[in-house]
């Protein structure tokens, strides 16, 4: 009995062939899924760790020693070091500072005197030597050129510590002076390089360079410190984030924080390594949400394709059937007859497709994920056996009329009696998507549960009514051609509508282009979202993220690098979720949907300027005890000028600030007082003219000789009088997204009030609840020489090259490049994105299905046509009308399929899509695309119809050959 089957395989091998490729393809589609998931798993992880940030790449031990308390970690920070040592793959760079004074003409802000291991690697010596012995230090370049300082000069400083017993916070000398010597000039090789950790030794303060006096190891326990900030910074190497020991890191790290806390207290360990491994872990939860999507529907329409294939061939074997039933053969024997020759097929298919699936997604992870491979993983099979079950099932119960008919039945050329039945299975699988689809609806869009089978279900009813649909129209449409009299398309219809299985090939083929217009739906909906998170995220093709300056500074270091306004903008954070713009740029620099200049920049303030490098203030004073201080901006930055005490009567005040060597503005003034008790006083301040507004602590009045100020302070509370230029708008006006501010808080001594000219969807770079306000009026509200929030510059597509090099030539420093095209970088090598890998996969794999499907019914339904032919031509039947009856039936066939297919598919992602985390786990609140583009999906469409439409005419071709 077995030799018979084998028998019947060889005679028909090539049906058995493409059954045996449909059984592949279905247990590959169950084998693919799994593995694919395990090598999206790998790629998040490897395109999260490529694109960290620098504080995601590295952890840093802090400790604090205090000579005056005693306070500190001792012997335990070296004993943290050696546990440090345990955690493998970091290079440990080690590091002590502590505040100076006397290097700096201010005392406001301390000169930072540190140690870092290896520094002389990191910074490039532009004069004299680097770091020897016991007391050499290195200046930075442009300290050294404000200072007048050269390699071999002298400089003394001494440990500070603050002190803000006289109202204003300053650094005073708290231990003895110690001379040490100028070895050498430098300037860092990358301030943002990851060596240099989350320190900040070039962040610019107000009035000068941000450059630490680097130092020798020696130099610290020579000197009287009183205050020494310790730390142990871990840079990782390239292999210690590798994706196979990253939940060995994770417990790594919980050591490391359990040892830090038995140790000392005191000690603190400062990283973001656990965020990019949750990020990592977010990413990988999205992926294997959005895979088992589209692999359930792929598996079911892979049996379906085996239960239609199986069921055409049985109907074509069903004169042999008789012979065999009529001859009395045993139950079993029938049964074995009847289904051996689809089960061997079917079950060497389903055992090469174990091995075709890895293979196939070994092949894609190649293309796909260079570099990361998948791991050697069994648990890739752990659906093959239940596929290849399920796929022997469909083969049994496609055959299960042929096994209960009579003779007379199986004898039968048309469909018997009982072909008008329910249909059970489709009413069981219309309930199962109504049930899924109100869980997926209940649940708010969790793909967990009988929810995460709600678009397999959905795709496959809707096909399977569909066809119920269509092809009565076929048919409907074809008996009016025969009543016309043409004939030939009479006869193509007649043949799609009236032969036995013509519904189901449709109905499979209809659901083989839903799948595939589903994932085409959502690849071409995942890259519009990626494209335009990416856009409103950054806000423009590039942003340069500066080191901390103030609104002024920025604006007018942005406008002198770009003065024709053509590229470049600068952009800051305002409290509350603002944001401050160059609003003159916004309209040739910014992505978004920005409101007018007029809109938010109605007026222009003319600030007061100085023209030479002194500054002069004529003041008059009916009082000793009060102090002035002048807020002066300009491209080379921003300066507080303490005027000091001011003496009774008219007097000239002049200063030489280094930032109005070459002209500045007089952005603000601030009226003090001196000593303890509470001090109040008349100034008049007579060369500043009369545009200026006063904070709560000072009364203003206009007067022919100068500004008048009536001031009561009290120093003990550090109370000052602020003056800021008159002009900008109150209330200031601003564009919104959401809700509208009643204020903005934070920015000045007051809350600034607001008035909404212009709405918009979103604000870029900050979502859908934010406003816009005009960079200049807030630079003049802000208190003092407050900096700014984020100070960032953006670029247009037009930037040139050396546009960093242009904004660091006026004093600003770039410490992160980002942009459009990074975020979307970023986002391509997260979950979502890669895991859509596999749609497109599954798109092959259902129109691969789909073509097997309808060569396999081509195969065993040409030989009745050809004889329905024949007598028709013996008949009369003329030649051009049975070569368009034979040629047009298939092409017909599958167009109407992938036209109907399409049409569901669109109609599956509207019912089911919006479920999809296509933009991550926590997506942005940023307005998504939610829908594909119809142009996209006319070629997707009419790449599905493709092979179909090749099989359907080598299949017409065949036949008129046989004709």
């Amino acid at each position: 009995m077995i030799m018979l089957v084998l028998a019947m395989v060889w005679h028909r091998r090539g049906q058995s062939v493409t059954l045996a490729l449909l059984a592949l393809l279905a247990v590959a589609s169950a084998v693919a899924a799994p593995a694919y998931l395990i090598a999206a798993d790998r790629a998040v992880a490897a395109g999260q760790i490529a694109t960290a940030a620098t504080g995601e790449l590295s952890l840093t031990v802090r400790a604090v020693q205090d000579a005056m308390t005693g306070d500190g970690p001792g012997d335990d920070f070296a004993d943290l070091g050696g546990t440090l040592i345990a955690l493998p793959g970091f290079t440990y760079y080690y590091s002590a500072e502590t505040p100076t004074v006397g290097l700096e003409k201010t005392d406001r802000d301390p000169t930072r005197l540190v140690f870092r291991q290896d520094a002389c690697s990191h910074v490039r010596i532009v004069a004299g030597r680097c770091l020897f012995g016991e007391g050499d230090v290195l200046l930075g370049e442009r300290t050294a050129d404000r200072l007048g300082l050269a390699p071999g000069a002298a400089i003394t400083l001494a440990s500070a510590v603050p002190d803000n017993s006289g109202g204003v916070p300053r650094f005073v000398p708290a231990g003895e002076p110690k001379t040490l010597t100028v070895a050498g000039i430098y300037t860092p090789r990358s301030p943002g390089e990851t060596y240099w950790g989350r320190h900040g030794y070039f962040v610019t303060s107000l009035g000068f360079a941000g450059e630490p006096v680097l130092t020798t190891s020696m130099t610290l326990p020579a000197m009287d410190v009183v205050r020494t900030e310790m730390a142990i910074d871990g840079i990782a190497a390239p292999g210690a984030l590798d994706v196979d020991r990253l939940d060995r890191l994770r417990a790594e790290l919980r050591r490391l924080d359990a040892s830090a806390a038995e140790l000392d207290q005191t000690l603190q360990i400062d990283t973001d390594i656990p965020r990019l491994l949750d990020r990592i872990d977010e990413g990988r939860a999205g992926a294997a949400l959005l895979v088992p999507v589209l692999a359930v529907p792929l598996v079911l329409l892979a049996c379906f394709s085996i239960h239609l294939t199986v069921g055409y061939g049985a109907e074509g074997r069903q004169s042999e059937l008789a012979v065999v039933a009529l001859r009395g053969a045993r139950w079993w024997s029938r049964w074995w007859l009847a289904t051996g020759e689809s089960l061997v097929a079917v079950l060497a298919g389903a055992l090469a497709g174990c091995l075709a699936g890895q293979l196939l997604i070994t092949a894609v992870v190649a293309f796909r994920f260079p570099g990361v491979g998948p791991a050697a993983d069994w648990s890739s099979l752990r659906y093959a056996p239940i596929a290849t079950l399920i796929a022997l099932l469909a083969a049994v119960a496609a055959q299960r009329r042929q096994l209960t008919r009579p003779v007379a039945g199986l004898l039968r050329r048309i469909p018997g009696p009982g072909a008008g039945r329910v249909p059970y299975a489709e009413a069981v699988l219309l309930v199962l998507a109504v049930v899924a689809g109100a869980q997926l609806v209940l649940s708010g869009g969790s793909l967990t549960g009988v929810g995460l089978f709600a678009p397999a279900f959905t795709l496959l009813i809707l096909a399977l009514l569909a066809s119920r649909t269509v092809l009565p129209v076929i048919g409907r449409i074809a008996a009016g051609a025969l009543r016309r009299g043409r004939l030939g398309p009479a006869l193509a219809g007649l043949q799609l509508t009236r032969r036995p299985g013509a519904s189901r090939l449709f109905a499979l083929l209809a659901a083989a282009a839903a799948v595939a217009g589903y994932a085409g739906c959502a690849v071409d909906t995942a890259v519009q979202g990626r494209d335009a998170q990416a856009r409103l995220s950054a806000g423009a093709e590039r942003v340069l993220t500066v080191q901390p300056v103030s609104g002024r500074q920025l604006l007018d270091a942005v406008r002198a690098a770009d003065p024709a306004g053509t590229w470049a903008m600068a952009v800051t954070q305002l409290p509350g979720g603002g944001l401050a713009v160059d609003s003159t740029r916004l309209a040739a620099v910014a992505y978004g949907p920005f409101p007018t200049l007029d809109q938010i920049r109605p007026s222009v303030v003319e600030p007061v300027t100085v023209t030479g490098p002194e500054l002069a203030i004529d003041v008059t004073s009916d009082s000793d005890r009060l102090r002035l201080s002048v807020l002066v901006s300009s491209s080379a930055g921003e300066a507080s000028v303490d005027v000091g005490e001011l003496r009774r009567g008219w007097q000239t005040y002049r200063q030489r600030p280094e930032v109005c060597r070459a002209g500045c503005r007089i952005t603000g003034v601030e009226i003090g007082g001196s000593g303890r008790a509470r001090v109040t006083g008349r100034v008049i301040i007579h060369s500043l003219g009369d545009r200026w507004l006063a904070s709560e602590r000072g009364t203003l009045s206009a007067a022919p000789e100068g500004v008048t100020v009536r001031a009561d302070v009290n120093p003990a509370y550090a109370e000052v009088v602020r003056l800021r230029p008159a002009g900008v708008p109150d209330p200031l006006p601003i564009a919104y997204a959401g809700e509208v501010p009643v204020a903005i808080t934070g920015l000045a001594e007051q809350p600034i009030p607001v008035a909404a000219v212009a709405t918009l969807p979103v604000v870029p770079s900050l979502g859908r609840h934010a406003y816009v306000a005009d960079l200049s009026y807030a630079g003049l509200l802000a208190a003092g020489t407050k900096r700014a929030q984020q100070p960032q510059v953006w670029l247009n597509a037009a930037a040139p090259a050396d546009a960093q090099a242009r904004l660091a030539a006026h004093g600003l420093t770039v410490v992160d490049d980002t942009g459009a095209s990074a975020i979307r970088d970023r986002l391509d090598r997260q979950g979502p994105a890669l895991s859509l890998g596999f749609y497109l996969l599954a798109a092959v794999l259902a129109t691969l299905l789909g073509t097997g499907a309808l060569v396999l019914t081509v195969a065993v339904d040409r030989g009745r046509r050809a004889e329905d032919l024949v007598a028709m031509r013996v008949q009369g039947l003329r030649r051009g009308v049975a070569g368009q009856a034979t040629f047009w039936t298939y092409p017909v066939l599958v167009s109407a399929a992938v036209l109907v297919g399409m049409l569901v598919g669109l109609a599956g992602w509207w019912a089911t899509g919006w479920a999809l985390p296509l933009a991550g786990v926590h997506p942005p609140d940023l307005p998504l695309p939610g829908r594909p583009r119809a142009g996209v999906l006319l070629w997707w469409g009419g790449g599905i119809l493709a092979p179909y439409l090749l099989a359907a005419v080598l299949g017409g071709r065949d036949l008129q050959r046989r004709l």
